[in-house]
């Protein structure tokens, strides 16, 4: 059965689904560390648009202030991150969690963030880092990774009833990132199914080969989640126990402040 915050979402097929909304988010959401700056043709070619369209979107988030041009360049402009701003000034939590994370990393010299669920992919919302770099790419608030080879985005699939996450799974593309990464859909489930279970997620080399991280859920003190919190390191440097006998209980205990300091 559909949940009701199901029934309540459009497809682009609704009279009340607004094209032109979606189409200009489409645009921003085009570029990202890889395509920071694109031609009018490689925007239309990333989104699937023509080039007549792809160019009113532009013009529309220049005239705007979303985005900068220069000559036939097209970039986004720093108003974009009042998006980001408004979701974090909207959750009034966000002081106490970041505490939490500089309080990990200052228990156990390792980065560790907050991440939420949004479609195929993790987006960082809260980051404390420390000084050991873990990616070839920089990870900061803002930051998206797909949520399958992830221990943030596994343990947040995890919170999904059953109909949704074989939904999920039914749509999801795995791609194979390094030679540990469950490309498998029924392996993939029945790893989420753990995770379910057990309460917690460790995602070991599969989307970066190195990368090692273990999650656990946050929930505020009504059982709501905020997110998934985590810790991430180099394998090289802290060995898998580590992550169990340390790490693990650490940022149990650290959920369980969140959920006792936010209402």
């Amino acid at each position: 059965m559909a949940t009701a915050a199901q029934d309540e979402v459009l497809t682009p097929d609704d009279r009340d689904f607004v094209t032109a909304l979606a189409s200009g988010l489409e645009v921003i959401l085009a570029f990202d560390e890889e395509h920071p700056r694109m031609t009018l043709s490689e925007v239309a070619a990333r989104t699937g648009m023509n080039r007549a369209r792809a160019r009113r979107f532009l013009l529309t988030l220049h005239a705007l202030g979303y985005v900068r041009k220069q000559q036939r360049v097209f970039e986004l402009a720093p108003r974009v991150l009042q998006l980001g701003y408004a979701f974090l000034s909207a959750n009034d939590y966000r002081s106490v969690i970041q505490q939490v994370l500089e309080d990990i990393t200052e228990a156990c010299g390792e980065s560790s963030s907050l991440g939420v669920l949004d479609g195929d992919e993790v987006t960082y919302v809260a980051r404390s880092s420390s000084r050991h770099r873990l990616m070839a790419i920089t990870l900061s608030v803002g930051t998206r990774l797909p949520a399958a080879h992830t221990s943030m985005g596994r343990v947040l699939l995890a919170q999904l009833p059953d109909e949704e996450l074989d939904a999920w799974l039914e749509r999801a593309v795995l791609e194979k990132h390094t030679d540990k990464t469950i490309t498998d859909k029924a392996e993939l489930r029945k790893c989420i199914l753990k995770v379910r279970q057990q309460g917690y997620a460790i995602a070991d080399q599969e989307l970066d080969s190195g990368l090692r991280s273990i999650a656990v859920p946050a929930f505020d003190a009504n059982g709501k989640l905020l997110g998934a919190i985590n810790i991430s390191t180099n394998a090289a440097r802290v060995a898998f126990d580590t992550l169990m006998t340390e790490y693990l209980p650490l940022l149990q205990q650290k959920a369980r402040d969140i959920r006792a300091t936010v209402n």
